[in-house]
């Protein structure tokens, strides 16, 4: 049985403290330091990676065994079985719905999905050539202008709407960042498309003619959705978190986790892998390239291969590696040079001592960035789309601390190793 607590001893001859252990129900047990402060002492640990901010019942990840649940569901049956209306349904509400709950929120998320107009005005405030990702941050945070009196974040049904206003209206202004770059109308979403289908309309569709979505795209993007929906307390996750433990706007929360998912570090990892996959250029440098990356002296990195969290194969990776196939082979482009080349990469990595031994086994982003490439969407829409699809779990976590009586606004501690106590010194003495 393990210790329910830890001592914590000085070599100052100071009282030892006591904290206690709490246990998870999967996953690590955690130490409980919240006294700590009481004794003047704090922790340290940049990055927080080994600190939890929070307990959740949303998303379990074990990245040594390779495991990603939603609520307990694996994500491997929710992929193949599911679709994202019912998986957004289940990280919302804690429980996979019946026919007549999904129907009902399924309705209510389509008939939620126009704009405001006057947010058409908003994107006339950019430049043409702004990055989506610039557009989503600015439309996402100003609906707090339209949705704010109406909205207290201590009452739950105003949560609730909250939560399915920004799951309904985000693909919308997704869409219409990638409109508005390259000079398009907009499209207006469509009642009759589901949730996928309906973004492609908007994002591909112009006015000109009838636009009927390619079932195996749609089916491809449904699971590019349902793979990035939610995955525990990321940095954008938790970004989220902190800006809604001050009460604040939920639509300033979630625009706040756009600009945190923007960084290459974070969601821009498939934009990153199809940039690295151009300047490889043909299939025949593979091995200058590859041989570049075990060079330890070298800059170059290989994108799109290992991860932070898992230290086995990435479970959304195996998903996406089967739905990157059947996109190639819908769309004909097997032979096109910049696939050969990805698929030749992965090959390599998957074969490649040096490779396998790390465990640097291709991940989710590089095979979503080969899907979204082969289906026309751009490498500047890619972060957009990601923020798109953990929408959900934003909002499902933010609901989830403001549903927590024990929540309290964020304030980090810090190691302080600037000046100590100095005198202000007049102008003329300096």
């Amino acid at each position: 049985m393990k210790p329910s607590k830890v001592t914590l001893t000085f070599d100052d001859g100071s009282a030892p403290i006591e904290l206690p252990i709490l246990p998870g129900k999967l996953g690590p047990s955690v130490i409980d330091i919240r006294s700590l402060s009481k004794h003047g002492y704090f922790t340290y640990d940049p990055g927080f990676l080994s600190t939890a901010s929070c307990d959740s019942n949303i998303t379990f990840i074990d990245g040594e065994e390779g495991l990603l649940f939603y609520r307990g569901y694996p994500i491997e049956q929710l992929a193949e079985h599911s679709d994202f209306m019912e998986v957004s349904y289940l990280l919302i509400y804690g429980e996979l719905p019946n026919a007549e709950q999904k129907e009902k929120f399924t309705n209510t998320i389509t008939r939620h999905s126009m704009v405001h107009d006057q947010l058409t005005h908003i994107f006339r405030g950019f430049r043409r050539d702004a990055h989506p990702m610039a557009v989503m941050v600015g439309v996402v945070g100003s609906m707090s202008a339209f949705y704010h009196e109406a909205i207290d974040v201590s009452d739950p049904r105003n949560r609730e709407f909250a939560a399915h206003r920004l799951l309904a209206k985000v693909p919308t202004i997704a869409a219409w960042s990638y409109k508005y770059n390259v000079g398009q109308p907009f499209m207006y979403p469509k009642n009759r498309f589901n949730y996928a289908e309906n973004f492609m309309h908007m994002m591909f569709a112009t006015p000109c003619e009838d636009y009927e979505p390619n079932p195996v795209l749609a089916k491809a993007f449904e699971r590019i959705l349902i793979l990035h929906a939610d995955h525990e307390q990321n940095a954008s996750t938790s970004t989220v978190r902190l800006a809604g433990s001050s009460g604040a706007n939920p639509f300033a929360c979630v625009a706040a986790g756009i600009a945190s998912l923007w960084g290459p570090a974070h969601g821009g990892a498939n934009e990153a892998t199809l940039k690295m996959l151009e300047e490889i250029g043909d299939i025949s440098r593979i091995g200058e390239y590859i041989k570049r990356a075990k060079d330890k002296t070298d800059s170059f990195r290989l994108m799109g291969f290992g991860h932070r969290v898992y230290r086995n194969m990435d479970p959304r990776a195996a998903i996406m590696r089967q739905t990157c196939h059947q996109v190639l082979d819908e769309l004909g482009l097997n032979d096109d040079p910049m696939f050969k080349l990805a698929l030749e990469l992965e090959k390599i990595a998957l074969e490649d001592e040096y490779f396998v031994s790390r465990r640097l086994y291709p991940n989710v982003d590089f095979y979503s960035g080969i899907v979204m490439r082969a289906m026309g969407i751009p490498n500047s829409m890619f972060t957009a789309i990601f923020a798109l699809a953990r929408t959900v779990g934003w909002v499902a976590q933010w609901n989830e601390m403001m549903s927590d009586p024990g929540s309290k606004i964020g304030r980090p501690r810090q190691l302080y190793t600037g000046p100590e106590r100095r005198d202000f010194l007049p102008l003329d003495q300096r």
